[in-house]
């Protein structure tokens, strides 16, 4: 009996001295953790241009990689388009099925990078020259065609003087701060840009290689994407317990979706109203109609304000060609607009954000701020993903309290009774739920 409660106070012991020793081994960890963090933190305050050097070339280092990952994203939905009308045809004429996935793969990658390829070449020998071409004669013309608007201006309003002075007078200083914008400020930076570009011929071999590079990292990323998934997703759950794993696979899975589908339908989108901006001008016979249908189609990747940024440049660019036609651009972009917002976009893009116009027109101007125009393309989508994880927290956060979690349930609520935690919307109900 002595032995037997001997060896049960050992195994005791033993326990507890375990137990000591991982709750000493954590608190030495969390320790070493906190401290590292506060010496790298304080050195990235007080050596911020060191440590912003190496940032910078550890981003130019890894751009290639950069490079190919974003291509691949931006590409994986061209090829699972060809993707599956290839396999639809080649499984059933194919004895493994192994190797019709294989060949189907390799042929819709190099289908994606020829459409890739496609893009570019009408990018950079149709829309660049004649959008360059447009320019160069914009601005070598524009004082002689801001003069012919005033007198334009001036024999159409004959009878006023006053507004017509007031009219000249207002697209004169406009034309002169135009004019001088574009002398002082674009051309010079455009030239400054070129300069180094040209005369940085490292640099540009370096970026042409790292170019390069990106095209190939894409065709690998593209073809074991499957893998890259499989790996990640057995790294998150090696790391988490397998409820948070869960949850943090669900978020990247949503997240994806979200991103995935607006900026693929957003260009898709833009391209087609390009397109149909490029036709419809062209039948109208509008002046520097390219240029014109460049405008509109890039601005409109912007949500909610890319009409308006692309509207007014365009306008100014008729206008002063020709004030008539100027007015027919305004009433064309009006109805462009109207079938992009109800017809074109949400066939193109559906509800794939599920955010409402306020934090669309909010995330546009925070993360435009913050990022420029990337922050103004991508600010949707990533105010989408951070409504979908709060959205969650809250729904868990209530469902802990035993508490419904739509928003439609708290519009008109009065109060929650303590004790059953049943919604008081009225009077009545209150007074038959006193709160005690």
């Amino acid at each position: 009996m002595g032995i037997g409660k001997e060896t049960g106070d050992n195994s005791e012991d033993k326990k507890g001295k375990d137990w000591d020793v991982k709750q000493y081994l954590t608190i030495a960890l969390l320790t070493f953790g906190t401290v590292c963090g506060c010496i790298l933190f304080f050195f990235m305050v007080y050596r911020y241009h060191g440590f912003a050097d190496f940032w910078r070339n550890l981003v130019w280092i890894l751009q290639p990689i950069t490079i190919g990952v974003i291509l691949a994203y931006l590409l994986n939905p061209v090829m699972m388009f060809i993707e599956k009308y290839l396999l639809k045809f080649a499984l059933p004429r194919m004895k493994s099925e192994k190797r019709a996935r294989k060949l189907g793969r390799a042929v819709a990658i190099a289908g994606a990078l020829l459409f890739l390829a496609g893009i570019l070449i009408l990018l950079f020998w149709v829309v660049v020259p004649s959008v360059t071409r447009s320019i160069q004669n914009m601005i070598s013309v524009f004082p002689s065609e801001v003069n012919n608007l005033i007198r334009w201006v001036e024999d159409f309003t004959k009878g006023d003087s006053q507004m017509a002075e007031m009219v000249s007078d207002g697209i004169e200083k406009a034309g002169v701060m135009l004019q001088t914008f574009v002398e002082k400020e674009l051309l010079p930076q455009a030239q400054v840009y070129l300069a180094s570009i040209t005369s940085g011929v490292i640099y540009g071999v370096k970026l042409v290689t790292n170019i390069l590079v990106g095209v190939i990292v894409s065709v690998y990323v593209l073809s074991s994407k499957e893998t890259f998934a499989g790996q990640a997703k057995k790294i998150v759950y090696a790391v988490l317990k397998p409820a948070r794993a869960n949850l943090v696979i669900k978020t990247v899975r949503k997240s994806n979706e979200i991103f995935g589908g607006f900026i693929s339908g957003k260009l898709l989108d833009s391209a087609i109203i390009g397109v149909l901006a490029y036709i419809v001008l062209a039948i109208m016979k509008m002046p520097d109609t390219m240029l014109l249908a460049v405008i509109i189609g890039v601005t409109n990747v912007i949500p909610f304000f890319g009409p308006f940024i692309g509207a007014i440049p365009s306008f100014i660019i008729v206008v002063l060609q020709n004030p008539v036609q100027g007015l027919y651009f305004l009433i064309f972009i009006f109805i462009l607009q109207q079938i992009d917002g109800n017809i074109i976009g949400p066939k193109i893009l559906g509800d794939s954000t599920g955010i409402t116009p306020f934090w669309v027109v909010t995330s546009i101007l925070v993360f435009g701020g913050l990022w420029g125009f990337p922050g103004m393309l991508l600010g949707v989508p990533v105010m989408a993903v951070l409504q979908y994880i709060v959205r969650n927290l809250l729904a868990y956060a209530l469902k802990k309290r035993g508490l419904v979690s739509d928003t439609a349930s708290y519009v008109k609520l009065l109060r929650v009774d303590k004790k059953t935690n049943e919604l008081i919307y009225s009077d009545e109900q209150e007074t038959e739920h006193p709160e005690r």
